[in-house]
């Protein structure tokens, strides 16, 4: 097929066209389509010919319902599968066996304790008690994300917040220029266009030069956006470059588990990190959804080892061989900057046992007096995290939460509207971006307490993907965080009471779709 893709060059808008066909997807899709009819259409065929096959299928769907209750799985995720069980026969077991677990591939756990090699030597000790004396209940915080995150707490961090992408942009091209080492990048989205080309000039010239260029892409991030066979253009370049967990149609865990992290690390002291994907729509130079907000910001010290760590995680999971690296990974740094921050890593079992993004989001809803203001694409949450963020407004914290208003998945909207009656009624105010779609993940608590990163208010990011985040205690970018939030605040539209109420199919699809997001 072709694909087109416009383009603003001062009052001109240039159109462009190259041929795309992601046959290998497409093959991929079909593969595992037809593995899954196979097998539950021979499970179907068995039960007709041979006699009381029928009733052992009944036994086995009874022990998948009983081990899902047993389970110490999310109940807002049990509650779905149970009734796909109970109400699909045989078909629903046979799903259950192939797609309930969220755990990372066993090829993937193989390669954990050879990564460990990658691993950088900090004593956080010094910092976690300077912390603690300064703030116990945000020293607490922090001990929880280091631990169930394998972090570390660092100081003396400089950053940088953007507000747009496109202000991020010009100071990303800056840094890349100036690379004298390393420069590693992984994003869940990169397409081709003014903001991807305009990266990939610099990425040539760096290789040509020598210095060591790795890239990272989701492989189904970028099914609709780059050539199948793409990294392999990358190489030619004299990059290093990979898919992140590239589909072979297997019908297992392989469409779940995508890495949704944004990550850039440059000779390891410079890291940017945030919403923002590298494609044109998130910096405005094409308009889908009306203006495109999002935010990110650049971190400039120590705290920058963990993104390098993310990074080389994900990377050697997806090669064959690790590369040796000759560089400095870990640079020591002499900023000097005030607060404390935590950049960390989120993503299925066995790597983090815990939910990380959500124990950070309720940590800091939990620990507010004053308010919480969030933004987020998508809001799907489930019972437990919907509860804390209705327990701290009915503390009396103003919990404030702006989303788009102009959607980029229709259906994926309606889940959201979909959340507001029960929210709005103990008090929280949810807004609406009226310019266009709102992709910014950005939370922040009293002043005190902020994150930024690639973590999404819905299953898809707070359960089944790889993701990544920065935690902060009175950083210095957090002034212009919360300035940004009130500016978006001022343009955005607040739901109120009369504008809850919908037809009787709306509210019917509505809740069709919730019991079941847990799964999608």
């Amino acid at each position: 097929m072709k694909k087109t893709y416009q383009y603003q060059a001062g009052d001109k808008t240039i159109e462009r066209e190259y041929n795309y066909i992601p046959v290998r997807y497409i093959i991929a899709v079909m593969i595992s389509v037809l593995e899954i009819a196979a097998i539950i259409g021979l499970m179907i065929v068995i039960c007709l010919y041979v006699p009381y096959f029928y009733i052992l299928c009944y036994i086995t769907a009874f022990a998948c319902i009983i081990r899902i209750i047993a389970s110490d799985d999310n109940p807002d995720y049990k509650v779905p599968w149970v009734l796909f069980v109970l109400t699909v026969p045989i078909a629903g077991f046979m799903l259950y066996f192939m797609f309930y677990s969220r755990k990372l591939q066993k090829k993937y756990i193989r390669r954990l304790n050879e990564l460990k090699r990658y691993r950088y030597q900090a004593n956080d000790k010094q910092a976690q008690e300077a912390l603690a004396k300064e703030n116990p209940m945000a020293a607490s915080q922090a001990k929880m994300l280091c631990e169930i995150s394998g972090a570390k707490l660092f100081s003396d961090t400089k950053q940088t917040y953007f507000p747009l992408g496109e202000d991020m942009f010009e100071n990303m091209i800056s840094d890349l220029e100036n690379a004298e080492k390393f420069i590693f990048m992984e994003y869940f989205i990169i397409e081709e266009g003014i903001f991807w080309n305009t990266i990939l000039d610099v990425l040539k010239r760096k290789a040509a030069s020598g210095i060591t260029v790795r890239v990272l892409y989701d492989d189904i991030g970028c099914m609709n956006t780059l050539p199948g066979d793409y990294a392999k253009t990358l190489r030619s370049y004299g990059m290093e470059a990979t898919p992140f967990s590239r589909l072979r149609g297997n019908a297992d865990s392989e469409f779940n588990n995508r890495s949704h992290r944004k990550i850039l690390v440059i000779d390891g002291k410079i890291g940017y990190t945030g919403g923002v994907n590298i494609a044109d729509e998130y910096i405005n130079e094409v308009k889908r959804f009306g203006h495109w907000k999002d935010t990110a910001i650049r971190l400039e010290g120590e705290a920058v080892f963990e993104l390098t760590r993310l990074f080389l995680s994900d990377y050697g999971i997806n090669v064959k061989k690790l590369p040796d690296d000759s560089y400095e990974l870990y640079p020591r740094s002499d900023i000097k900057e005030a607060g404390y921050m935590i950049p960390f890593g989120d993503g299925p079992k066995p790597l983090y046992e815990r939910r990380v993004g959500k124990s950070v989001i309720q940590n800091m809803l939990n620990c507010a007096t004053k308010y919480v203001y969030m933004t987020t694409p998508y809001l799907i949450i489930d019972n437990d995290l919907c509860a804390s963020i209705e327990n701290a407004a009915l503390r009396g914290v103003d919990v404030r939460i702006i989303v788009p208003h102009i959607p980029d998945k229709k259906l994926v909207f309606e889940m959201t509207r979909s959340f507001y009656p029960r929210l709005m009624n103990t008090g929280v105010k949810i807004y609406e971006y009226k310019p266009g779609f709102i992709h910014a993940k950005s939370y922040i608590a009293d002043d005190t307490y902020a994150m930024i990163g690639t973590i999404n208010l819905d299953y898809r990011s707070l359960v089944h993907h790889f993701e990544n985040g920065v935690w902060m205690y009175k950083c210095t970018s957090m002034t212009d965080l919360k300035a940004d939030i009130e500016d978006t605040l001022e343009k955005s539209i607040e739901i109120t009471p009369d504008m809850l109420k919908t037809g009787l199919i709306t509210r019917f699809i509505r809740s069709v779709v919730r019991i079941f997001a847990p799964m999608l």
